[in-house]
């Protein structure tokens, strides 16, 4: 092998590596595979387009992760409880399946790594026959046609439960066909459309139709923009701000919402625990040319003057951003549920706290989970007589009724603004509601 062909070859070998490594700690560790990629990229030191391919890699081996399982326990003649092969084998069939890669490209660098693996070395034999078999076999894969397959049992049982088998099914659907990318608009989202050669949509976001990156963009560069998905954009545009108003962006990071406040005038406040998540809500409002003064601290515990308006953005099991987030779907569970609604409600209750008389109030979450949404409101308002919700109507959303429940909150789901064809789109499932602050002589007994 000459020296090209040799560098080649190992760089075609980092971006696995780095994708097999990351899938790895991500199910070992249960946390996001976007931190594990940002923690592990660094020691392959791949250059950019490498790394965007590692990490394109491994988020489609987790959002066809079920499918991979299937496929490849139905070729190993015998079981294995490696998790580091089993991985090795969804990566490099994730490949041959679902990525324009060629069969021999992802067959021979996963035989590559097994070898170069201590523990694995012996496996090469079996990799090479297993990913051999599944490119042969692949319209016999690809044929399977259960929604179900790529969803754990937990999150199907929950999702049949509240909201039926066909909505459910659509929903299981949607995150198969992954997300596409949305931008909200610092100034008028029309002209950014146009420049950007994007759609824009009803509830005011501009959607982009084909795929570039995104600092090549007209416009980024100037603080024209920011990417937030179209649901994601909505809770803000909720609050109503006024020029001057003092508002709190809690949980704020990664900032897209605090952004969209300090456009509109107010005067805010972003608070968040994590300083590295700051950080880049800092970076991101200064590329755009806006103010807002930030705080690392645990909202929980804040304790500033009453605010005008209050957004919370909770932590949640995040079970909304599947589309986009596959790993969420195979490192959450119903226990995570359960903890974080705990966490919303203290949440909900300090934001109670450090409102005046007369603000308002959104809460709002990306999970498609009743207790991190419809049911926090409901509980929410029995802990305080002292609010009301203020219901949202289909005029602030783009007309778009279908995302209001009877209680007249907001609840987008996967499959909202899906593509006609069928291919990506749809927006983030996310639950928002709005509430008044009414004065004790207002309140009733």
């Amino acid at each position: 092998m000459s020296t090209v062909d040799r560098s080649e070859a190992q760089t075609g070998l980092g971006p696995r590596r780095l994708a097999w490594n990351a899938v790895t700690e991500t199910l070992k560790r249960r946390v996001p595979l976007d931190d594990v990629l940002d923690e592990l990229a660094p020691a392959e030191g791949l250059p950019p387009r490498d790394e965007a391919l590692a990490r394109a890699i491994a988020v489609v081996t987790f959002r066809r992760l079920g499918t991979l399982g299937w496929a490849l326990r139905e070729r190993l003649t015998k079981g294995s409880r490696d998790e580091r092969l089993l991985n090795l084998l969804a990566v490099g069939a994730a490949q041959i399946l679902f990525l324009d890669v060629p069969d021999h490209a992802a067959v021979d660098t996963a035989v590559r790594l097994a070898q170069e693996d201590g523990r694995l070395r012996h496996a090469g034999g079996l990799v090479n026959a297993v990913l051999r078999r599944v490119a042969r076999e692949r319209d016999a894969v690809l044929s399977a046609r259960d929604p179900w397959l790529d969803t754990p049992g937990w999150l199907e049982r929950r999702w049949v439960a509240r909201y039926g088998e066909e909505t459910a099914a659509r929903i299981a659907e949607a995150h198969r066909a992954g997300a596409s990318v949305d931008l909200t608009a610092k100034g008028e989202a029309a002209a950014v459309a146009a420049r950007v050669g994007g759609l824009l949509l009803p509830t005011g976001s501009v959607r982009l139709t084909e795929r570039t990156a995104i600092r090549d963009l007209p416009g980024y560069a100037e603080g024209e923009w920011w990417v937030q998905d179209a649901a994601a954009a909505l809770p803000a545009r909720l609050l109503r701000v006024r020029p001057g108003e003092r508002v709190a962006d809690l949980c704020a990071a990664p900032g897209g919402k605090t952004a969209q406040l300090a456009a509109a005038g107010a005067d805010v406040l972003a608070v968040d625990r994590s300083p590295r998540r700051l950080k880049r809500l800092q970076d991101n409002v200064a590329r755009l040319g806006l103010r807002a003064r930030t705080l690392a601290a645990d909202a929980e515990k804040l304790d500033e003057a009453p605010f005008d308006a209050i957004l919370l953005d909770a932590p949640c099991s995040a079970t909304g951003t599947i589309r986009r987030h596959p790993d969420v779907a195979w490192t959450k569970g119903e226990e995570d549920v359960a903890k974080l609604a705990a966490l919303q409600a203290r949440l909900l209750d300090r934001a109670a706290h450090l409102l005046k008389e007369g603000g308002r109030l959104v809460y709002c979450t990306c999970s498609l989970e009743a207790e991190e949404g419809e049911r926090q409101a409901e509980a929410f308002l029995a802990r305080h007589p002292d609010f009301v919700r203020l219901p949202v109507e289909a005029s602030e959303i783009g007309g778009l009724g279908e995302c209001l429940t009877p209680d007249g909150d907001l609840r987008t789901l996967p499959f909202h603004l899906s593509a006609p064809d069928g291919g990506r789109g749809g927006m983030d499932g996310f639950f928002a509601a709005r509430f008044v602050k009414r004065s004790p002589l207002q309140a009733p007994d």
